[in-house]
């Protein structure tokens, strides 16, 4: 990995662990810095050791509490630009407000667009992040965005896997891409789901497209709270003669009933999130993203193309 001269990682409080792990690959010790807040909720920040002209990443995920780690992650950027580090690149698994990228209806934000124009104006010189939910998002910025794929280390864990004639579905219309780029990787034929919303909180499976019976399915999705996309279309597939299906999320949002009374029969998360303390983890399977993030910090500060580790959908 690079020397750890000419770079640092400093890591925000809303994940540590994957800090860690991150750092523990790159053979480096993260950065010294002081975060606390005042009696009134404000955020106080100190960069405890010198950054001059050295290269900082900072790692921060904007979830569970979205609101405070955004304020939090601007205030770093602000601080590491006024102690003249050299570059700035925000580090982040999951790109919080991505869900609101377009105005879909009338008198809406574009939420995406709106923390591109934050950590902009805070100064940063590059985002590093993992499945967008939308990709135009990179086009939101005039810094260089590097947007990742979890499909890579999910590639990885299903040719491990001795599933029985395996295929690729997507759980519906919005997740083909990225369900297709998966079946690529792995070899594999692809089905798609036809759903329809019926309500905001409804969904209705109408068909399959493709021929599933006798296969054990995999579903993929980027993003899930609620999983009841997942768990319509898991059940859907049940109906349809799957005999396993195994879930591959790339951000888990989700709650401590996740996959409770649920065909699925298991569910695979990156860990760009925090699980929540009390999820129930009897059938939820954590992958590490650590060594994707590793490598390709250590492939920017080394100034050395990030493509292969980017490879467009």
């Amino acid at each position: 990995m690079t020397e750890a001269d000419s770079f640092v990682l400093f890591s925000g409080t809303s994940h540590p662990e994957l800090s860690k792990e991150i750092a523990k690959d790159l053979n480096i010790k993260l950065g010294d810095v002081q975060i606390e807040k005042f009696p009134d909720g404000e955020i106080g920040v100190q960069i405890l050791e010198n950054v001059r002209g050295k290269e900082v990443f900072i790692l921060q995920s904007i979830a569970r509490e979205p609101n405070l780690y955004l304020m939090e992650l601007l205030i770093l950027i602000d601080a590491m630009k006024r102690a003249s580090a050299k570059s700035i690149t925000a580090v982040m698994p999951y790109y919080g407000y991505s869900r609101q990228d377009r105005k879909e209806k009338g008198r809406v934000p574009i939420t995406a667009k709106l923390v591109a124009n934050l950590l902009e104006k805070a100064g940063v010189s590059r985002v590093l992040t993992m499945d967008l939910h939308a990709d135009q998002i990179q086009g939101f910025f005039d810094v260089p965005v590097d947007n990742l794929y979890a499909r890579v280390v999910f590639a990885d864990k299903f040719k491990q896997m001795q599933l029985k004639n395996p295929i690729v579905v997507s759980p519906d219309i919005g997740s083909i891409r990225l369900a297709r780029a998966l079946a690529l990787d792995l070899g594999l034929d692809l089905a798609v789901i036809d759903k329809r919303r019926v309500n905001a909180n409804e969904v209705q499976v109408n068909a399959l497209i493709g021929e599933i019976e006798g296969q054990d399915v995999i579903l993929v999705d980027d993003i899930c709270s609620t999983a009841k996309t997942l768990k319509s279309a898991s059940d859907f597939c049940k109906k349809s003669g799957a005999k396993k299906v195994v879930v591959a999320v790339s951000h888990g949002l989700f709650d401590k009933s996740i996959i409770d009374h649920s065909s699925i029969d298991s569910l695979f998360v990156t860990n760009s999130i925090p699980l929540p303390k009390d999820c129930d983890m009897k059938n939820i399977h954590v992958v590490s993203i650590a060594k994707l993030f590793a490598n390709a910090i250590d492939s920017i500060a080394r100034a050395k193309s990030i493509s292969s580790l980017c490879k467009s959908l």
